[in-house]
């Protein structure tokens, strides 16, 4: 069974720092690219970042030069760590799988930066 599993989601204030971590299972890990969206209130889900299974790094221009994805094909794992956060990062973060036409999505974890 097929399971992604964020975690590391909380409330901090702005200017603080936070790692997100997305455990993934049931998959063949590394040929997948991974993906973070996130949803904030109101507002529709968003991309955020993204990272190929051979590394290649892509970001949202609202998150560039404060957040890095990274992961450990080891431990079947993609982090997000996120600093100088902003009220505005405020959202549900949603760790998403995807090769070719398959893709999973998590459950999703929440982010609160207070100002």
């Amino acid at each position: 069974q097929v399971g992604l599993v964020e975690s590391g989601g909380g409330l901090v204030q702005g200017g603080g720092s936070l790692r997100l971590d997305c455990a993934a299972s049931g998959i063949t890990f590394d040929v997948y690219r991974m993906d973070w969206y996130r949803q904030g209130p109101g507002k529709s889900r968003e991309w955020v970042a993204s990272i190929g299974r051979f590394g290649n790094r892509n970001y949202a221009d609202s998150v560039q030069g404060r957040f890095t994805i990274s992961r450990d094909n080891n431990k079947d794992t993609v982090y997000l760590q996120m600093n100088s956060l902003k009220p505005e990062d405020t959202a549900v973060y949603y760790c998403h799988a995807a090769f070719g036409s398959t893709e999973y999505w998590g459950q999703g974890t929440q982010v609160t930066v207070s100002s």
